[in-house]
């Protein structure tokens, strides 16, 4: 039996050590949509430039080859390069308008609104469109470096981060959309696989890689 002057004592020493077993416990691990919502929020806010090399595809005949240089975490701006079945063509994207020509000629560009630019991925929203898939019961895979986010969306739920992606993907029943997140919190890949009622599927996989500070994107000099 303790003694009554050193039973207080030593009850509160018993608690002060099963607090100190407790405080060095390990933190439980973050769940895998947590940890894409933290490189989400630590990722910086300056505008910067990537490479871009965008792929449009209906099985294994190519649609659309798009590749250039383009400034994000900023309005979509760059220069890029359009190769389709019937055409190649130089396209400069600035804030109002999109410019574009034949490769290799030197005649007038076509002018067409800034939104001519957006297609069934909400390129210039990117930090968005992962949250929004985190949103719809995301699948997060952690096995490997960057990190896939998996959902499956509408064009209505497109619709939520932008309007114009949106209603460019009404026509789809059902989009199974990837994602990568590097460590630095930078989407650096986006592949969207479009489900029709009729037709065949159309994948898009867009991809960003050699990261600098943005550049400067005017109109062309008219010719």
């Amino acid at each position: 039996m303790l003694h009554r002057r050193t039973a207080p004592l030593t009850l509160v020493l018993l608690g002060l050590m099963l607090s100190a077993c407790s405080s060095s416990r390990p933190a439980p691990p973050k769940s895998g949509p947590q940890v894409v919502r933290d490189r989400l929020a630590a990722a910086a806010d300056a505008p910067y430039s990537a490479t871009l090399r965008a792929i449009t595809q209906s099985g294994p005949r190519r649609l659309q080859l798009m590749e250039g240089r383009v400034n994000l975490n900023a309005p979509f701006t760059g220069r890029t390069t359009d190769t389709t079945e019937q055409y190649t063509e130089d396209v400069v994207i600035t804030r109002q308008k999109v410019y574009r020509r034949a490769t290799g000629t030197h005649g007038v560009w076509q002018e067409f609104p800034a939104s001519a630019a957006k297609g069934g991925i909400p390129t210039d929203r990117l930090p968005q469109y992962v949250r929004l898939m985190l949103g719809h019961s995301a699948s997060v895979h952690q096995g490997g470096e960057p990190m896939r986010v998996s959902a499956r969306l509408t064009p209505k739920d497109v619709e939520a981060v932008d309007r114009t992606v949106g209603r460019n993907l009404r026509p789809a029943t059902a989009i199974d959309a990837d994602a990568w997140i590097d460590n630095e919190g930078r989407v650096v890949r986006v592949r969207q696989k479009t489900h029709f009622a009729s037709g065949p599927d159309i994948e898009a996989t867009i991809t960003f890689t050699d990261f600098k500070n943005a550049m400067p994107v005017n109109a062309p000099a008219a010719s």
